[in-house]
């Protein structure tokens, strides 16, 4: 974390009710079912197996008692997170007492050589590092090291930091010093400890994060000569699928997204912050191969990746079924997480484009308006009846549950939207960035001598107003490349809009204002997309559209776009905790009860009305559909 969060305050409608949801409503919910303490909600007992190996390490217990998944701890992890960027915006003595007091009982739990884990403290000990593949021991310890820092940036408190310092040291002792061979299974530790190299300026971090991502792939066969050495397993996941596991290659050759789309957005990430670090020419080649295969044929156009349940991945390129696909929350964070580190590499809308599209589509849609249910997969189709209950849908749920066995989704999208400033804005050499268009202030008095504030009504509105106090800034304001046409006026003086890689560089002394164009509008797929073929969607800004059947009468499979029909906002209402719906000029097909006919459909002209996709599944159980046919 960059010092980004504390500097820019949100005050926008949109993105201030999300952070105050998080505060009131995310931060306390999701403790609470760590804690087991919410009825009905699927068990969690991530705290409690911290306590119950603290047992066993300090006061001597015998192991047992672990409950959940082997990546449990991670949870209590991305939680510790989200709860840091919380106590930023809303300082809150009692939480920061309660956090305090999860730390000290994982503290507790760090065995005397520095090891943090508490499925091999109680249900496997002795065999630590023996399984990679499967064990989700580097991906949990850079889950806390993510966590560590936050807190420590947030509070200054250096418990849980100074914690994983020795977990990082003791991995740096195992694969640096006495050479182990091999690398994660589940990428996450490589991009986390970057953060810990920053926060610390220990290039030893720098070191391990670089070896166990060139190490990868250097030897294919690691996991397999692995599963033959080890003797036990978890899931039994098969070793030869390489690319399942990112490792079929060595990083820098890797010309395309293969296999499990979050591991593969988080390995990508730490490319690219490597690149960044080191100037390693190769990675960053390797980087935005990668980025332009995802984002050019491998992403839905709600910005989610990983095409199909079957290993959570990514398949091929073009296919992009709309009623099975997969679509994880985590991709999408991580693929937000890699344009980001893109952004670092070269300011390119690009990469900014991607990022506020899965953010405000596929990620907002992972959770509940009441911020108390949240989407593992996030569908483009849904007809209840059969997604959730046929064999090939039944991961595509109709309602979010209230909580998983396999949680990693929830806490996930409470950090992505608590450190929401880092993604908006950046800084380099003098200019500000501006990413994306969210309103509130932006304190730079001790470094520019300045202060931005802006003003918008984003998603919805329009305008984006930036006005500085103090002295004139450097503004590069990204042109979104769904905008047609976009007017500048900087100091009352209107600018044309000359986009350098989707940026407006611009001198500001009192005011810029951006207006963009945020006209409904039908978006159509490659021909190669065989799923959206002589379909449509609709967008409005960076928002993509569905029709759900509480707005259509129940029943949105038989509606039709017409061709070229008309498009047409409605008035900013309540609905839906505050949505500007769409209204599509259409047809609803006429029902026949034959399965078959000769006979050619039969039509009514219908008004389709349309919602913003993250707003859907929050009025019961419904159809619901991004891509319509046209006639």
């Amino acid at each position: 974390m960059s010092q980004l969060i504390k500097r820019f305050s949100i005050t926008d409608p949109f993105w201030k009710r999300y952070e105050d949801l998080l505060s009131d409503v995310v931060v306390p919910y999701q403790e609470a079912v760590l804690r087991d303490e919410v009825p009905g909600a699927e068990k969690s007992h991530a705290i409690e197996n911290f306590r119950l190996a603290a047992d066993v390490i300090k006061n001597g217990k015998e192991p047992g008692g672990f409950y959940g998944l082997v990546f449990q701890d991670s949870d209590v992890a991305k939680w510790i997170e989200a709860a840091s960027y919380s106590l930023i915006r809303h300082p809150d003595s009692k939480l920061e007492e309660r956090i305090d007091q999860v730390i000290d009982t994982i503290r507790d739990s760090q065995h005397e050589d520095g090891y943090v884990n508490t499925y091999f403290t109680l249900k496997e000990p002795g065999r630590q590092w023996t399984n990679l593949q499967e064990a989700h021991e580097l991906y949990c310890a850079g889950h806390m090291i993510e966590a560590a820092v936050a807190y420590y940036e947030a509070t200054g408190k250096t418990v849980l930091l100074e914690t994983m310092k020795r977990m990082a040291d003791h991995i740096y002792d195992l694969f640096i010093v006495r050479k182990k061979p091999g690398y994660s299974g589940h990428p996450e530790i490589e991009l986390a400890l970057m953060r810990l190299y920053r926060a610390t300026g220990d290039k030893r971090y720098m070191e391990l994060s670089k070896h166990l991502t060139d190490v990868r792939g250097q030897d294919p066969d690691y996991f397999v000569k692995e599963n033959a050495e080890k003797g036990w397993k978890i899931w039994g996941m098969d070793p030869e699928l390489r690319e399942y596991a990112q490792n079929q290659c060595p990083v820098r050759e890797m010309t395309k997204a293969t296999g499990h789309a979050v591991r593969a957005t988080y390995l990508y990430t730490a490319m690219a912050d490597l690149a960044l670090s080191t100037d390693d020419e190769e990675l960053k080649e390797a980087s935005e191969r990668l980025f332009k295969n995802i984002s050019e044929k491998q992403m839905y156009i709600t910005g989610g990746i990983g095409a199909t349940s079957n290993g959570e991945a990514f398949t091929t390129d073009y296919d992009l079924p709309n009623g099975t696909v997969y679509a994880e929350t985590c991709a999408s964070i991580g693929l937000i997480f890699f344009a980001r580190k893109m952004l670092d590499l070269k300011t390119d809308g690009r990469y900014s484009d991607v990022m506020e599209r899965a953010l405000y589509n596929t990620v907002l849609a992972g959770m509940q308006l009441d911020g108390k249910r949240f989407f593992y997969v996030n569908p483009l189709e849904v007809i209840p009846g059969i997604s959730g209950v046929v064999p090939d849908c039944r991961h595509v749920l109709p309602e979010r549950p209230g909580w998983y066995d396999c949680a990693c989704c929830p806490p996930n999208v409470a950090r992505m939207v608590g450190s929401l400033a880092e993604y908006a804005w950046s800084v380099k050499d003098g200019t500000v960035f501006s990413h994306l268009f969210v309103g509130g202030e932006l304190d730079l008095s001790d470094t520019l001598g300045s202060k931005i504030k802006v003003e918008t009504r984003y998603p919805y509105g329009e305008t984006v107003r930036y006005t500085v106090e103090g002295n004139p800034v450097s503004l590069a304001l990204r042109i979104p490349s769904w905008s047609s046409t976009c007017l500048l006026t900087v100091d009352g003086k209107k600018t044309d809009v000359s986009a350098e890689d989707g940026y407006q560089y611009i001198k500001c002394k009192k005011e810029a204002v951006l207006y963009l164009n945020m006209a409904p509008r039908y978006c159509y797929a490659n021909s190669m997309v065989a799923s959206d073929s002589g379909k449509a969607a609709v967008m409005r800004g960076p928002l993509v559209y569905c029709a759900e059947g509480t707005d259509n009468g129940g029943d949105v499979i038989g509606l039709r776009f017409k061709d070229g029909g008309r498009l047409e906002s409605l008035p900013l209402s309540d609905d839906l905790m505050g949505t500007v719906k769409v209204e599509a000029e259409g047809f609803r097909e006429k029902t026949s009860d034959e399965l078959y006919s000769s006979e050619r459909p039969k039509y009514d002209p219908a008004a389709i009305t349309l919602i913003p996709y993250y707003s859907w599944g929050n009025r019961g159980k419904n159809q619901m559909r991004v891509w319509l046919p046209v006639r």
